[in-house]
């Protein structure tokens, strides 16, 4: 037996799907909020949503000096992509009835009350393994 077994990929626990409301406004025959599945990105697809939305912009008073800057509501609304699994966001007809044509698009119709969509950004990166949300983090680094 190896060392190294219990490192093994088959003794790796897979976090199962959830499901989540992220609004209340769109709802069943029976006036509850329709709930969405969600599945875990992997850290890979992280750092890749993460780089796809990070720019470098110039260091005030510094010429030729740039630091990275993560556009922090692109990279959570792709990250709420990525994770979806239903509804599909990337559905051409679901994607035409809200008059839309990207899956970032029509997260933003579906949920399109600003509080549910906060609390919705707040419950994806704590799902996602994050324990303090982005804000958080922000604002921790201005204090």
């Amino acid at each position: 037996m190896s060392k190294f077994s219990r490192f093994m990929k088959e003794n790796k626990n897979v976090k199962p799907n959830e499901r989540y409301a992220p609004t209340a406004t769109l709802q069943d025959e029976n006036g509850k909020p329709l709930e969405w599945e969600f599945k875990q990105i992997s850290s890979r697809e992280n750092e890749a949503l993460r780089d796809a939305c990070t720019m470098e912009v110039q260091v005030k008073g510094k010429p030729n000096l740039f630091r990275p800057k993560v556009k922090t509501a692109e990279y959570l609304a792709k990250m709420i992509v990525a994770s979806t699994v239903y509804p599909d966001l990337y559905d051409v007809g679901l994607q035409d009835s809200y008059g839309v044509k990207t899956p970032e698009e029509l997260l933003y119709a579906l949920v399109d009350n600003a509080g549910e969509y906060q609390e919705f950004t707040v419950w994806m990166q704590k799902f996602q393994g994050f324990t303090k949300s982005l804000d958080d983090k922000v604002e921790e680094a201005k204090n």
